[in-house]
């Protein structure tokens, strides 16, 4: 009978603690931190390993100011935004011609504002999707 009333103790102690325990709520924190934004004179390509673009790439909706507004984690254009491209100088088409570096200046003579001869083949939205065909 005493091992009884021992276990009995036990079992009203072991609730008591459970009922009176407090709450754990589990922290969950997911993020990406992809850093600062490429320094390219033309914009960046909007896939990793996020490249400088050529001239011609982006058209001069892509710019504000003679400013890139930017593209994939980095994109802070309007939310229905929808731009240019000449996806014939992306490396995922084949292109293996000249990118400028990071860090390179814009020369004077290729303006963003006004591309020359500027030939679009895809319209895309800032974050990596194609939304349409030229």
């Amino acid at each position: 009978m005493n091992k009884f009333k021992c276990l009995a103790l036990v079992a009203v102690v072991g609730i008591c603690l459970m009922v009176t325990a407090p709450k754990m709520q589990a922290q969950v924190s997911v993020g990406v931190n992809v850093g600062v934004a490429p320094e390219c004179p033309y914009g960046y390509y909007d896939t990793p390993p996020y490249a400088c673009a050529p001239y011609g790439y982006y058209g001069p909706e892509w710019f504000t100011g003679g400013v890139f507004i930017g593209a994939g984690p980095w994109f802070h254009g309007p939310a229905n935004f929808h731009g240019h491209v000449n996806n014939r100088l992306h490396p995922d088409h084949g292109y293996k011609g000249p990118v400028p570096n990071r860090g390179d200046k814009p020369e004077p003579s290729k303006p963003v504002d006004k591309v020359a001869h500027f030939k679009a083949n895809e319209v895309r939205d800032g974050r990596g999707h194609v939304v349409g065909k030229k």
